[in-house]
Parts: structure tokens; sequence; C-alpha cells
């Protein structure tokens, strides 16, 4: 565990989500205000249960649609921690929404904010007595900057970001390694398929996400949902050389939502894992002085 701690941190200064379709605002900050409503978002995902020390995050996103859905604005948190090591974040987002002809949304958004990373080494427990090398602690904050773009209509969507644009030198003082924080690419394109176009009551969505990390190969999502009467929505999923994922998301009212998914680990920490849950709870609705009597909010479903 010890010999692999610095180079579980370097792949994991980037948190990995299974339900970022339901949630765009974990990865596009362009995403904001879609809904055209208010929405907040809460997802906690659980990964490699089991496995001593593996990753846990918390994540609150919440984002509102101003000036007749042309203008989003949203706040996102998140905490993050791997064993001694804990990343909390708190990004503000704005997205400028431009209507184009056919009836789609072409979205532009940044975000700004700042990450917390702090590490205890102190805390672990060495079977050979105690390291000096461990004996540090540390509680940087981290100012961060990103974008995206997003275009949406009742067919298709896709968008591409960059959430975090600076990459900090330095996370660690001491005599520990030194960690770089890598820039992330995300590429999405999804499309809205009717089993029957006279009722529209069964839609495939199938989509890939590209997630791309300076330095490492890239890794992609191939996704699958299929959707009952915009009710009930099941799907799976197949991350390249990781696993494969199951989705699950229902509409309990016009105002809550509730996701699920697991994760099968098919990479080596299989044999000490047991999976990753992750587990969604969404909240929306309308401000009737801000958002009046604007058109369905359902161009972008999720």
């Amino acid at each position: 565990m010890i010999v692999l701690l610095p180079l579980g941190l370097r792949a994991q200064q980037s948190i990995v989500y299974s339900q970022y379709l339901f949630n765009g605002l974990l990865i596009n900050p362009a995403y904001a205000g879609s809904h055209v409503q208010f929405s907040g978002t809460l997802t906690y995902r659980n990964q490699w249960v089991n496995f001593p020390g593996a990753p846990e995050t918390t994540t609150l996103g919440i984002h509102n649609s101003f000036r007749k859905g042309r203008v989003g604005a949203g706040l996102l948190v998140t905490s993050d921690r791997i064993g001694s090591y804990s990343n909390n974040g708190l990004f503000g987002n704005y997205a400028y929404a431009i209507r184009v002809p056919g009836g789609g949304v072409f979205s532009m958004g940044v975000s700004a904010g700042f990450n917390n990373f702090k590490a205890d080494f102190e805390e672990l427990t060495l079977k050979q007595g105690q390291d000096p090398i461990f004996n540090v602690f540390m509680n940087e904050f981290k100012p961060n900057f990103g974008g995206g773009l997003f275009y949406y209509d009742k067919k298709v969507f896709a968008g591409f970001s960059v959430p975090t644009i600076l990459t900090h030198a330095k996370l660690f003082s001491g005599n520990l390694e030194q960690l770089r924080t890598p820039r992330f690419y995300y590429l999405n394109v999804g499309v809205k398929m009717p089993l029957d176009p006279r009722t529209e009551r069964v839609m495939l969505q199938p989509s890939v996400l590209v997630r791309a990390q300076e330095g490492t190969p890239l890794s992609v999502d191939f996704n699958l949902n299929v959707v009952f009467d915009q009710l009930i929505s099941i799907g799976t999923s197949y991350r390249s050389g990781d696993g494969a994922i199951l989705l699950l998301n229902y509409k309990l009212s016009e105002k809550f939502y509730v996701g699920y998914s697991y994760d099968w680990t098919t990479s080596d920490i299989r044999r000490f894992s047991k999976g990753s849950h992750e587990i969604m709870l969404n909240f929306r609705t309308r401000i009737r002085k801000l958002h009046g009597n604007i058109e369905c909010p359902n161009v972008y479903s999720h």
C-alpha cells in the first residue's frame, strides 16, 4: 500500500463519476441552466468497496436559469477522500445559451473556484515502524478555472469541456514526491432515438464519453440507456480498461428524481474490491418570478 500511494494519488486526482449523463454539471460548466428551472443534485460515490483507503466522494451541484433561459448559473461543491488524502472543491459556474434554428440550444460556460488539498500521512500505520518521510501534513488551497461548450435538442446532445485548466506543479512539501495536477478533457456525444416515432414512449439513448488526461491513455465510456415514458431509465455502460456499469434512474415526481449505478471492476483491483456504488438524488422546481411560462424544460431531459 505504501509503495502504491503516490501512484494512486496521481491516478485519482480527477473524480470519476458514472451518473454524469444525469448531472452534466459534474463535467461541464456549460450545463448550468439547461433544465430551465432550479435544479439541485446530491451525488454520493463509494468506489472499490472493501478496498482499504478507497475513494469516497460526495458532490452537491445546484444550477438555475435566468433571463428566459438565456443565462445559467450554478455552484459545484465536492468532497473527495482517498485514505489520508482529501480534495475538497468549490466552483461557481456561468453559462450563456443561444437558441439555434431547428429548436436546439448552444451553451458556452465557464467555471472558477478552488480546491483544498489535504494530506496527513502521520495517520498511516506502517508495518515496519515509523519513517520520517511520512511525517508530512499538507493543507493547500489552489485556485483554478475551466470552460465548456454544450449543444442539445430533442434528438442529439454534444459537449466538450476542460473543467480545470491550471496545472499546479507542487502538491506536497517535505520529502514526498512532487505531484502535478493533470489537465482533463471531456468529449460527450449522444443521440435519442424512439423505437416507435408515433408515440416516442420508449427511447434509445446511445452515447459516448471520451476522457483524456495529459500523459495517460484515453478512457472511453460506451453507454446505452433505454427510457420508458420519460419516467424510468435503465442502461449499461462499458468503461475501457476498467469495467461495466449498470445505470438506473427513476422520476418520482415532477420535482424529484433518483438514480443508482453499480460498477463492476475488471482491472487488477477486482481481486480486492466488490465494485463501486453511486447514488444520486435530484430536486428541480420552477420559480415563478424567474421562469414564468418558459417552454417545457425537457428539451434536454436529464
